[in-house]
């Protein structure tokens, strides 16, 4: 009846950096941390094991003089990211 819910997705930090991604399909580092109300240290860590988990791409650069840092959600995270919702829905709406 219940599906599981994915591990990687099911961590708050994670899921509104996945959310924002979704709705944006790209972001700056700085802007993702404004959002969420993160630290950069934490989110940082949550980043990278998104982007371990292949859910999202970074890119790292330069705007102008300084430094800047792009994610970017993947195809491999967009599908993640819907069946976390379906699975989520299971809970919300019990058949």
């Amino acid at each position: 009846m219940f599906k599981s819910l994915d591990p990687i997705l099911h961590s708050p930090l994670r899921l509104a950096v996945m959310s924002l991604l979704v709705a944006k399909k790209e972001a700056e580092f700085t802007f993702i941390k404004e959002q969420t109300n993160s630290t950069a240290g934490n989110l940082s860590v949550q980043i990278t094991k998104l982007e371990a988990a292949k859910y999202i791409e970074v890119t790292k650069g330069y705007k102008g003089k300084r430094p800047q840092t792009l994610v970017q959600i993947t195809k491999v995270g967009r599908k993640a990211f819907n069946d976390y919702v379906k699975s989520l829905n299971t809970y919300i709406n019990p058949e």
